[in-house]
């Protein structure tokens, strides 16, 4: 019996993996078997304020080696106005000039980590994750072939960190938590740190999400 690819990327994994690339591509193709987005921002947001959300995209860059696949995650400068100090994929709000979600995804992450859009093989998106803050965030799957090399912005990001995809496949490593805000407002949102950093927020919902959209993949 074929495993599914799940399994083949927790308990199965064989370098480079270019099969998996193609399993997928294919699932994030097939919108039938894309389960919905458990939980984002809207819960805190008006109707109003979900259509004047300023669109963005995140590239979710999963890098074959040879101990496994990897997702690439930043840490952010401790001064920026959004998102101060968090662990996040790299990518930013879209520009006038960005066609397509895709366009911002790549375009960000070659000025957040300088990582070329030649070295990206783009194999789809999710749905997109509301943050209160006022975005709108179209998550972009992408497969980033080593060797590369990176180049930060030192403005923005602090750091630039590999960790392993499989830790962030493992459900029990999901935890939803709540709290309620200065201004009163109930806020619930998941985490799933890894070592010393704290994910939580849009970056672990969207980790949740695509464990959600591989687990239910057909392909």
């Amino acid at each position: 019996m074929a495993k599914s690819l799940l399994q083949s990327l927790v308990q199965d994994w064989s370098f480079p993996g270019s099969e998996i690339a193609q399993r997928i591509q294919s699932t994030l193709a097939d919108p039938v078997s894309l389960p919905t987005l458990p939980l984002d921002g809207r819960l805190m947001m008006t109707p109003q304020a979900c259509q004047r959300a300023t669109p963005a995209a995140v590239l979710i860059a999963l890098i074959p080696r040879l101990e496994g696949l990897q997702v690439m995650l930043t840490r952010r400068t401790d001064h920026l106005n959004d998102h101060a100090g968090q662990i996040s994929f790299p990518g930013g709000k879209r520009d006038p000039q960005d066609g397509s979600p895709q366009q911002t995804a790549l375009r960000e992450t070659q000025e957040e980590v300088g990582l070329a859009p030649e070295h990206i093989q783009l194999l789809g998106h999710l749905q997109d994750y509301f943050i209160p803050t006022g975005f709108r965030v179209t998550p972009v799957v992408g497969w980033v072939t080593p060797p590369f090399t990176l180049h930060s912005d030192p403005f923005e990001v602090a750091e630039v960190f590999e960790a392993p995809l499989s830790w962030f496949l493992d459900p029990s490593r999901h935890v939803l938590q709540q709290d309620v805000t200065p201004q009163g407002q109930l806020r619930r949102y998941f985490t799933v740190p890894w070592k010393h950093y704290p994910i939580w927020g849009a970056t672990a919902g969207m980790l949740v999400h695509f464990y959600q959209v591989i687990k239910h993949s057909p392909h």
